[in-house]
């Protein structure tokens, strides 16, 4: 397999990988409503109604990578709700460490890094846009 081909599978194995787990979190969300999140806004100072957002960051954006169709807006929206969840629900954790010794938001580390990766790098060939 050639390099170019490489890369390109090594974007649609990213893309559909964080995609698919990022949408299971919108599926959740979708089963079992806002409410935590109307929550946690609202301690903040927010309006409720962004939480809305989530579905955005965690159900559209995370199609749009899958299918490969304007992927870096749904890199780059997947992003923003990882700003926000790690604003809103996580920020206690950003100095702890798991059971494990390793980091305590290393998945949603690991979710923010890889959307920042595909909004620099773009879907690839193998996506309906083919950027």
């Amino acid at each position: 397999m050639n390099p170019a081909a490489q890369q390109d599978l090594g974007k649609l194995v990213l893309r559909v990988v964080l995609g698919a787990l990022i949408l299971l979190h919108g599926i959740a969300k979708i089963r079992s409503g806002l409410g935590p999140i109307e929550g946690m806004l609202q301690a903040h100072g927010l309006p409720h109604y962004l939480a809305y957002g989530a579905l955005v960051g965690e159900v559209l954006a995370p199609l749009l990578l899958i299918l490969g169709w304007y992927a870096r807006i749904g890199a780059a929206l997947v992003l923003v709700n990882m700003v926000f969840a790690f604003a809103l629900a996580h920020m206690g954790q950003v100095t702890q460490l798991n059971d494990q010794g390793g980091w305590a938001l290393e998945l949603q580390g690991m979710f923010l890094a890889s959307s920042l990766a595909l909004l620099l790098l773009g879907p690839g060939k193998y996506s309906v846009n083919q950027r």
